[in-house]
């Protein structure tokens, strides 16, 4: 069985909030291994490292080496928890690995062609990504690294969908189970429409305009009044 990543990690045997508290302020990562038909193990590993890894993005979707003591376990990473706003990792989820048995797991779709894309190139259309990745469903040696996805022959208005992609032998698209979703396409680009408030502020303008001249109107009206009856007194005082 190929792997891409070797990993160091250590059984725990203190679990809980506080144990993972304790575990972090020392530079580790609490992390758990299950499956395989084996009981789940409590596991830490050194945040430097782990995180480093993380950065790579066959880290994700590969078959991982962990090496425990004198052993070494094949598994898939399947989650990573983050703090919401510090740079750190907070808890690793992995699967062990069985050869004869399928896994479930999610890579990446790398596409090709966009550029020299009809819809692109001649149509002035614009790509828009659906998805980014899938999930496929095999045993671990046919597992791909990622799906290539080619938009070379794609026209304006036109799509690929999960059904078209071209997936290696004894790989499954585990998303085509549920529907035949599109993956990428092209598309219009679409005319800037107005901001709400600009829009509205426009419309308004006319109004406000036609609102303030009424209103100046009726505040001159007395002043023409009354000097509509000073004329005839002006007059009056001339002869």
């Amino acid at each position: 069985m190929k792997t891409s990543f070797e990993l160091v990690a250590e059984f725990r045997e203190d679990q809980g909030k506080g144990a993972s508290r304790r575990l972090r302020r020392a530079g580790k990562v609490p992390a758990i291994l299950y499956g395989g038909h084996i009981d789940p193990r409590a596991l830490s590993l050194d945040h430097e490292k782990i995180a480093l890894m993380l950065d790579n993005e066959r880290f994700y979707s590969t078959i991982l080496s962990l090496r425990l003591g004198d052993q070494t376990q094949a598994a898939v990473l399947k989650d990573v928890q983050r703090h919401p706003f510090k740079n750190a990792v907070l808890h690793v989820d992995f699967q062990r690995v069985d050869e004869n048995e399928k896994i479930r797991i999610s890579i990446p779709l790398h596409f090709k062609g966009a550029a020299v894309a009809p819809g692109v190139k001649t149509q002035g259309g614009i790509v828009s990504h659906m998805r980014t990745e899938v999930e496929v469903l095999c045993l671990p040696k046919d597992l791909p690294e990622y799906i290539e996805v080619d938009l070379s022959g794609l026209s304006i208005n036109e799509s690929v969908h999960l059904s078209q992609l071209q997936v290696p032998e004894g790989v499954q698209l585990a998303d085509l189970l549920k529907e035949d979703a599109a993956v990428v396409a092209i598309h219009s680009p679409r005319t800037e429409e107005p901001e709400p408030a600009a829009q509205a502020a426009a419309e308004a303008a006319p109004a406000a305009t036609a609102t303030a001249a009424g209103d100046a109107a009726k505040k001159a009206e007395p002043a023409k009044k009354e000097e509509a009856k000073k004329e005839p007194a002006k007059k009056d005082a001339k002869k």
